[in-house]
């Protein structure tokens, strides 16, 4: 049982073999052949600021090591995430969609009261209140998975429970919830052929019911008793009731995309991490109290969203390099978090490093994910409870990766629970 994943050293030899300046990170079809390490280990090595002239995105500037990362992204005076500029996407905007104004995509002083007002919702009495139902759930889940049989993963379960913890955040019905997680795919989905949505008429038709149906929530909210949901404090805090509709539609657009790529795809990439890595599946098997840094480090070693875009609103020299204002400059989170130089073996899964918790998929500085105390919360409680349950859960063929530079994650992953002796 298992599998063997496939062979793909051809793409480490033309990583190498070109010439360097041509060299193009931000390539969806690397992404979804799990294929963009050796381009990103080249770079941290021989050009670790390195401007790619042109390509699907245009020209960019890639940022790839850790520390320099960091430099950028708590530097929000010369590196803007403004949506007028073009926003946190290398592509600007949602894959085709002029990019909406959003907290995340704002600077100070706007992003941090609108920020504040959704942030008591994610607080450490909101998430204590919240773990016995996410913990409810997730029993649930798990106690209604087939057993001897293959099935999706990332159906049945990492979708399953991100979606209902996404409605409950939202208080929409919880009947829903797959229509929410399906709007959030829509969001940051490039329209093609055999795509979720084909063509770009489908995904504005499919965004104008998203947002109506957010609208109605919204209706429904502002007029009644505030309560302790996002909507509710969107629709009732002073900084952000009288908000435009584009600018309401794109915070739950943030929102539902943070709260459903980030979580479901952590939750997938560590029953892959594992099977990877059976050392580290019977380490965690033999100690559970293993689980919260097991947590971290999947986050780490995963890194749900490869990259956040900034764009300079000044000329400046950083690391040797002309930074002009206006261009948009890269951090690619997915690179930082394999930089050796600042993390001990950081190709490798280790469930118990001594410092588990230092990665930058959350991001730092003013922009750190509002909601990743949630994030780590769930997949706690899931690893939990899968342990109480199953003694492994095997993967069984490759999984088909999500075919995106910004989020990187699982379409499918087949797996089996095998039957008890």
């Amino acid at each position: 049982m298992g599998f063997v994943t496939a062979d793909k050293s051809h793409y480490r030899d033309a990583a190498y073999a070109a010439p360097l300046e041509t060299l193009d990170p931000a390539q969806p079809e690397l992404f979804a052949a799990n294929a963009m390490w050796s381009i990103f280990e080249r770079l941290r090595r021989e050009d670790p600021v390195h401007f790619t002239p042109g390509g699907e995105f245009g020209p960019y500037w890639s940022i790839t090591k850790y520390n320099d990362i960091m430099a950028v992204d708590t530097n929000h005076q010369v590196f803007s995430s403004d949506f007028a500029l073009g926003g946190i996407t290398i592509g600007g905007g949602m894959q085709n969609v002029d990019p909406l104004p959003m907290f995340i995509a704002m600077d100070p002083p706007k992003h941090d009261v609108q920020r504040k007002a959704v942030s008591p919702a994610v607080a450490p009495s909101a998430l204590a209140t919240m773990a016995p139902e996410i913990r409810e759930r997730a029993a649930k889940i798990l106690d209604d998975l087939p057993i001897g049989v293959e099935f999706d993963w990332v159906d049945l379960v990492s979708k399953e429970l991100t979606a209902m913890t996404l409605a409950t955040l939202f208080d929409a019905p919880q009947e829903d919830r797959r229509k929410i997680t399906h709007w959030s795919d829509v969001v940051t989905a490039a329209p093609m052929p055999g795509a979720i949505v084909e063509t770009m008429e489908e995904k504005m038709t499919v965004l104008g019911e998203y947002a109506e149906y957010f609208t109605k929530l919204w209706n429904n909210k502002v007029n009644a008793e505030p309560h302790g949901d996002l909507i509710s404090m969107l629709a009732h805090h002073p900084a952000t009731r009288h908000m435009e509709p584009r600018e309401y539609f794109g915070n739950v657009v943030l929102l539902t995309v943070g709260g459903n790529d980030t979580t479901r795809n952590t939750i997938s990439g560590s029953i892959f991490a594992l099977n990877q890595n059976p050392d580290q599946y019977a380490k965690l098997r033999a100690d559970h109290s293993l689980i919260p840094s097991m947590v971290s480090e999947t986050i780490r070693w995963q890194t749900p969203l490869a990259h956040m875009r900034r764009t300079a609103l000044s000329d400046i020299e950083f690391q040797g390099k002309q930074i002009k204002k206006g261009d948009k400059v890269v951090m690619w989170y997915v690179s930082g978090n394999r930089d050796e130089e600042v993390i001990d073996r950081a190709n490798d899964y280790i469930i118990d490093r001594e410092r588990s918790r230092q990665h930058i998929s959350f991001g730092f500085g003013i922009h750190r994910c509002v909601g990743n105390r949630l994030a780590e919360l769930q997949l706690q409680i899931i690893w939990e409870e899968i342990l109480k349950r199953f003694p492994e859960i095997i993967v069984t063929k490759e999984p088909k990766y999500t075919r995106s530079t910004f989020v990187k994650g699982y379409e499918s992953m087949m797996v089996i629970i095998p039957k008890r002796n």
